[in-house]
């Protein structure tokens, strides 16, 4: 009598507990994210068509179901049907069932082809902007080609992000609302790809390829995203924050960094003969966003792919061999040239590889020494 009881409870346990979890579910946050464009939105639409179609079908398998452990079972004395392979349903079942299922399928994919249609075919027009995002190990470059602006964004520490570690980064990805955005994705290493949920798509960012996708955004907002292929150790470090803003606070945004960037410029061709001091406080901060990716703040590196640089035969060498490396980089390996940093970021950088850590070389190199070894 006891485990009669036990199994007609089991089904209404199981019933009572969907229930109770269907009160919690919007905790979980297991949904998509609010589109910010639409052709994010349209994908999301697919994704509930199909999330309601699979909860309909849900529901009529597992009603079948309970139903069939409930008035089947062995403890009511059913007996066990030895021929229903040879009733109708057992004959044809195998065709009406995939026929239903296929039914289901192309009911979702034709929506699904038109939204592919639309992700793939990007707008050609003379008002669209462009956006080259470029996917290194481990960090992002984002060139707005129609403005001149450069962005590196790279992921906060810890202690930075606080709450937000692993999803914040030193410079978003600024974009304007109300505009076609086409995006160029490329890589300067291996595979990565670009990917943030209210944008609508993910895309890989292939050495040697350029692949292009577009969006419209239609909302001011913060979106996260992040690199989604395994392109190495620190792949998870790799977050993507954008920040959709107005016309006017993009315009206003991209004088304000073409202001910082022919300041910097006038900075790193004057003739000032720049002190020990002021070369370590520039380098330091420059290591600690360009370098410590692969050679750690600590200048212990991870070898054997990245070498450390405290007490290395580099930074403690010739001090023309420690120019070229930076400058030129290594091939076959992944240290990459960093040429495209001007004179004073590139002798801040290397002074201070010389004299942190103990290298205590006292070697001091001034912007020109970086210019005439170029």
């Amino acid at each position: 009598m006891c485990f009669k009881r036990i199994y007609t409870l089991k089904p209404l346990l199981l019933i009572l507990g969907m229930l109770l979890l269907g009160t919690a579910h919007a905790e979980f946050g297991v949904n998509f994210p609010e589109p910010a464009g639409e052709l994010a939105q349209d994908i999301y639409d697919v994704h509930m068509l199909t999330m309601q179609v699979a909860t309909f079908l849900l529901i009529i398998v597992f009603s079948i179901v309970l139903y069939s452990i409930y008035f089947h079972r062995k403890s009511r004395g059913y007996p066990a049907d030895q021929n229903f392979h040879n009733t109708w349903f057992g004959h044809w079942s195998w065709v009406i069932v995939p026929v239903m299922v296929l039914g289901v399928d192309f009911t979702i994919a034709h929506n699904a082809n038109n939204v592919l249609k639309t992700v793939w075919e990007v707008p050609h027009e003379k008002e669209i902007m462009d956006v080259k995002v470029t996917g290194h190990q481990w960090w992002w470059e984002f060139d707005y080609l129609d403005s001149g602006v450069k962005v590196e964004s790279r992921a906060l520490t810890k202690e930075q992000s606080g709450d937000l570690y692993l999803r914040d980064v030193d410079n978003r990805l600024v974009l304007p609302t109300g505009k076609k955005i086409r995006f160029l994705h490329t890589s300067g290493d291996v595979n990565h790809a670009f990917w943030v949920p209210e944008l609508a798509f993910k895309k890989d960012a292939i050495p040697g390829y350029v692949t292009e996708t577009w969006i419209e955004l239609d909302r001011e907002g913060v979106f996260r995203g992040q690199c989604a292929e395994l392109c190495g150790t620190w792949h998870s470090r790799m977050p993507i924050v954008v920040e959709a803003v107005s016309g006017d606070k993009f315009n206003q945004w991209v004088d304000e960094q073409n202001a910082v960037k022919v300041a910097a410029a006038a900075e790193a061709a004057s003739d000032k003969a720049w002190s020990k001091e002021e070369l370590m406080a520039k380098g330091e901060e420059l290591f600690n966003t360009k370098c410590a990716a692969c050679h750690q703040i600590n200048g212990t590196g991870l070898p054997p792919a990245f070498p450390p640089l405290k007490g290395s035969p580099i930074a403690k060498g010739p001090i023309e061999g420690h120019l070229h490396i930076v400058l030129k980089g290594k091939e076959g390996t992944a240290m990459q040239s960093w040429s495209s940093l001007n004179d004073l970021e590139i002798a801040s950088i290397i002074t201070y590889e010389r004299n942190a850590w103990g290298n205590d070389t006292g070697d001091v190199i001034q912007p020109a020494d970086v210019k005439n070894a170029r």
